[in-house]
């Protein structure tokens, strides 16, 4: 299988992006695996902290290592939004490709040093890992909630980013550009999207010269996600889309299936509503720009 490096490496030059779907359990799982497949574009696998406790970190690595043998695309293990180096420490242990170090609640210099300090104890685990740093602030939690965009932080300065890429030696970086966690209810239906700042986009990348990913994309502009990549975005994270989708699915199988108390008879319809979802995003992102 082709290394997660080389493959951002090819999708950058090719001004492409990878998808990169969150999952807690084994339906969302295959789901996803089933989208890439169905695409044939490699995807990354992403679980958050909390994520990860529910399903288990060597029971996600051990799943995903045998759809590795089943499948012809490269599938990546992400521990996403990972706020400490335990915690860090447990998912490289257990055979994840990459690692997102966010400490970007903290302050801009404490977040540095700390990173630094992780990405030194990390690579000494695993030289190939891909580690990931984030500044800035795009909120938290992949939910439905009140999204009022005119109380958002300030986007992440070039500046900023140069500088932080410079003193962490992290492979990628997730800034806010206009980005948030979580969808507001009317994105939920459709009505209202997010929008990006391409500038501040392009200006990061040429300012670090480094993979830069997009987190909090569910819900934003498709014109938006296109102009990103084109801008110099590498991957993008699609969360509460997925969370929708499994829940439209299921109310939709038990609807259907109102006396049915057979798992693998009613799971089918969040299966097709998730997969749907990530096929549309994967073919999205991979598109010529």
């Amino acid at each position: 299988m082709e290394s997660l490096r080389a493959v951002l490496d090819r999708v950058s030059r090719e001004k492409i992006a990878v998808a990169h779907f969150n999952v807690s359990d084994f339906l969302q799982t295959k789901a996803v695996v089933e989208a890439a497949q169905e695409t044939s574009m490699p995807i990354v696998i992403g679980l958050s902290e909390g994520e990860r406790e529910f399903i288990g970190v060597k029971q996600i690595s051990a799943l995903i290592k045998a759809y590795r043998q089943d499948v012809r695309v490269p599938i990546f293990l992400n521990a996403d939004h990972t706020h400490s180096l335990k915690s860090a420490i447990d998912a490289v242990q257990s055979g994840f490709d990459s690692v997102v170090f966010d400490l970007s609640a903290l302050s801009f210099e404490e977040n540095i040093r700390q990173t630094r300090e992780a990405v030194d104890i990390l690579k000494a685990i695993n030289p190939d890992l891909i580690i990931e740093g984030e500044i800035g602030d795009i909120g938290t939690g992949s939910s439905i909630r009140n999204l009022d965009t005119a109380e958002r932080k300030p986007l992440t300065t070039p500046e900023e980013a140069k500088h932080f890429v410079e003193q962490t030696g992290v492979d990628v970086l997730a800034p806010a550009v206009g980005n948030m966690h979580g969808m507001s209810a009317s994105m939920a239906r459709g009505e209202t999207k997010k929008r990006l700042n391409l500038t501040t986009i392009a200006d990061i990348k040429a300012a670090t010269g480094i993979f830069i990913t997009l987190h909090g994309a569910s819900g934003t502009d498709d014109s938006d996600l296109q102009a990103a990549i084109a801008a110099g975005i590498n991957v993008i994270h699609i969360n509460t889309e997925l969370r929708v989708a499994w829940r439209q699915g299921l109310e939709q199988g038990l609807k259907a299936l109102p006396n049915e108390v057979v798992p693998y008879k009613v799971l089918p319809y969040p299966l097709s509503t998730i997969k749907e979802v990530a096929a549309s995003r994967i073919s999205l992102f991979s598109a010529a720009h």
